[in-house]
């Protein structure tokens, strides 16, 4: 069956709102979000005011759809580690700390996206907010079936423990020491398996 193209508007269309989301992650990632307004997103993005709001309706919902980006970039990572251990748990631990080590300890790593928007906005009702304690919630019931698979007599107490040790990682990268954070996020978890 040939391949139906798209009309060239809604092309025109899913570029411009791509050009919109792709400019305020880098300058929510880079500045944080309060700092940055609609005005600095539109002028780098080299598009209209109307565009964003056509696209996003208010900034609390660009913020909303940068954590959703940042979410599904997370999640494509740790599916892909996952799928190539999906025999082997132990592996699969290891392999998942050791790619979340990495990107904590490169040098222009801010922390991760949804802690920092959770940070900026208290409020729970706010659409960033509920995108991060989504976020947060996913990553403690993988680190959950993880730990059964481990066979771990307590795995939402391990889970709950893991969690804390990667949003650890996350907001310490101007502690670590030069290639530290994978081996440090490897022996804790080493410790906490070994305790139970």
């Amino acid at each position: 069956m040939p391949k139906v193209k798209a009309p060239p508007m809604a092309v025109a269309s899913a570029d411009v709102r791509e050009k919109i989301l792709a400019k305020a992650r880098e300058l929510f990632y880079e500045q944080g979000v309060r700092a940055v307004g609609v005005d600095l997103v539109v002028e780098r993005a080299g598009v209209a005011k109307t565009s964003l709001y056509r696209y996003f309706g208010t900034k609390d919902a660009l913020v909303a759809a940068f954590l959703e980006r940042e979410d599904l970039d997370f999640w494509k990572s740790w599916d892909e580690v996952a799928q190539a251990h999906r025999d082997d748990p132990h592996g699969e631990l290891e392999a998942q700390l050791c790619w979340i080590g990495e990107r904590a300890n490169q040098p222009a790593y801010r922390g991760c996206p949804q802690i920092n928007v959770a940070a900026e906005f208290p409020e729970a009702a706010h659409p960033a907010r509920k995108v991060a304690k989504a976020h947060k919630r996913e990553l403690r019931a993988r680190l959950k079936a993880l730990a059964q698979r481990l066979g771990h007599p307590t795995p939402d107490v391990l889970a709950g423990q893991l969690a804390v040790l990667i949003n650890g990682a996350f907001v310490s990268t101007s502690i670590f020491e030069r290639d530290e954070a994978v081996s440090l996020l490897q022996n804790a978890a080493r410790s906490l398996l070994r305790s139970r």
